[in-house]
């Protein structure tokens, strides 16, 4: 599924293993158990939000450890993530204030040691999966849109936000990808959402693309 994960030129390379993986999961005990067997297959592939397009390009890294704010990504200089913030005030130098409710929850002072995310595979899933069974308002967490938990309110039926992969990416990316018509980024994550869900034998469910959506507030 994942071929290039290991690539010479992948920055990652490494880094994230299958252990890693379970050993983080295990923090999570609702990923990967909610639902039927077919549910429990599919909530497994959007959780690999950003994969590498190409063999010589990007690495194996969730996109929900770039949406907490990588402050010592081996992808290079990362933005400033540092926001006013009373109760996580962002420490000198790190530009990071999200890792606050993240570290919270796994135990570990990510405020003052980002670093520990891209230097501890474990510590890096662990704060992707908390990203990902989080709901952080106004959105759900993907792990409840995935599993059909989630029921959008009137506001997001008339934001076009509806059951489907295409709110997860709205939930990870929206501000970017969403309500801008086609684009080739959302297009291929569909593409690789679809090539997996053909390898592991479950279908695509509906509403796959976020064009037409709004983005969260």
């Amino acid at each position: 599924m994942l071929k290039h994960r290991d690539d010479a030129a992948c920055p990652g390379k490494g880094f994230y293993t299958y252990d890693a993986f379970v050993a983080a999961a295990k923090s999570f005990g609702a990923f990967g158990t909610t639902g039927a067997t077919d549910i429990r297959k599919r909530k497994l592939l959007p959780f690999w939000h950003k994969l590498p397009m190409k063999p010589q390009v990007g690495g194996l890294l969730p996109r929900m450890v770039h949406m907490l704010g990588d402050t010592a990504s081996k992808q290079g200089n990362p933005p400033n993530y540092c926001v006013a913030n009373q109760q996580w005030p962002c420490v000198p130098s790190k530009n990071n204030f999200n890792y606050g409710p993240a570290g919270r929850a796994i135990g570990l002072n990510l405020l003052s040691n980002p670093e520990t995310v891209v230097n501890d595979p474990v510590v890096s899933f662990k704060t992707a999966f908390w990203f990902w069974m989080t709901p952080q308002s106004p959105k759900p967490s993907s792990h409840d849109v995935i599993t059909g938990i989630w029921r959008p309110s009137a506001a997001d039926t008339a934001a076009g936000r509806v059951p489907g992969y295409g709110v997860i990416t709205n939930i990870i990316n929206g501000g970017i990808e969403c309500g801008k018509g086609s684009n080739l980024e959302v297009e291929d994550r569909i593409g690789f959402y679809k090539r997996y869900c053909d390898i592991l034998g479950v279908s695509y469910g509906n509403n796959l693309d976020c064009y037409n959506q709004r983005p969260f507030a």
